[in-house]
């Protein structure tokens, strides 16, 4: 076999990653017949088949998985090494990738950014907003933003938001058809819009009183996995919506929304960042906690 340097496994690592020669060509800098002429000679030279490759998609061949997940931790180690040196130079460099929700890129990620950027202008910003929980660090993330409940055990955690709290709303023209709720129990049998994760199961609104704690399976015509759309739904009449109260506190004060069950909605602890333990953090990672953290004073 002939000798393979690290330079020659760029090429695997950007396709295993992207699961795609176009992405991993244009993070790369090349043409995808150029990234795939490469890998053909590295399959070549190894006599082993890395990659299955069909008209649709790629995927890795078993030896192919086991490559990657040896090497990639390494080609990691080396990316910090370099982001390491960057941060002596006083300069954070580089690309920062983030994942979360559509709603809490709005409410926590976005107000940031702007500033962020400024301060920060070698730095790059990628939000990726999905809701379904992923492997960050297998998706190539450096963090992810969600609820603290909803993070893994062995990541790290860094609160970078101030308390938030859901508000029940309704418009006037539903509660004309449908009566007020009083009860988080009374939501029972009234129109809601559901709000349904991407695994599959839907959200029970959560509410709590004087340390009583209850869950309630709303039922409705209408189911979304985004609060924009929720609140849209609310706003036609559809159901009552169950959302940031950031996102309706004008709407209330104009007479669009009504608020119901407010005393059953208490302040939660709000968004982390989380990321993997790392022996160096990237620096534009760092970078952005550090600024979340002072402005969250």
């Amino acid at each position: 076999m002939q000798r393979i340097v690290p330079g020659d496994l760029n090429g695997f690592l950007a396709i295993a990653r992207a699961k795609s020669f176009r992405r991993a060509a244009v993070e790369l800098g090349v043409t995808p017949s150029a990234l795939s002429h490469n890998l053909r000679a590295l399959e070549e030279r190894l006599d082993l088949r890395l990659v299955n490759r069909t008209t649709r998609s790629i995927s890795l061949t078993e030896v192919g998985q086991k490559l990657f997940d040896r090497i990639e931790p390494a080609f990691r180690d080396i990316d910090d090494a370099i982001e390491e040196l960057s941060a002596w130079g006083g300069k954070p460099i580089g690309t920062l990738r983030l994942n979360t929700a559509l709603a809490s890129a709005r409410l926590e990620l976005m107000p940031l950014l702007a500033d962020f950027l400024a301060a920060n202008p070698s730095v790059e910003v990628e939000i990726i907003a999905q809701t379904a929980l992923i492997d960050t660090v297998a998706q190539g993330y450096d963090a992810g933003v969600r609820f603290g409940e909803r993070i893994a055990a062995d990541m790290i955690a860094v609160p970078i938001g101030r308390r938030r709290r859901f508000a029940v709303v309704g418009s006037p023209a539903y509660f004309e058809r449908w009566p007020k709720p009083a009860h988080p129990r009374d939501l029972i049998g009234l129109p809601c819009v559901r709000y349904r994760f991407e695994r599959g199961d839907d959200y029970h609104w959560e509410f709590e009183r004087a340390g009583e704690e209850l869950e309630i399976a709303v039922d409705g015509p209408f189911t979304t996995n985004e609060h924009e759309l929720m609140l849209s739904a609310a706003l036609d009449g559809i159901g009552l919506a169950f959302v940031f109260e950031e996102m309706v506190v004008d709407l209330v004060a104009a007479g669009r929304l009504e608020r119901v069950l407010g005393d059953w909605c208490p302040y939660w602890p709000g968004l982390y960042l989380y990321y993997p333990s790392r022996r160096q953090m990237p620096s534009p990672l760092r970078a952005f906690i550090d600024f979340a953290r002072s402005r969250a004073g």
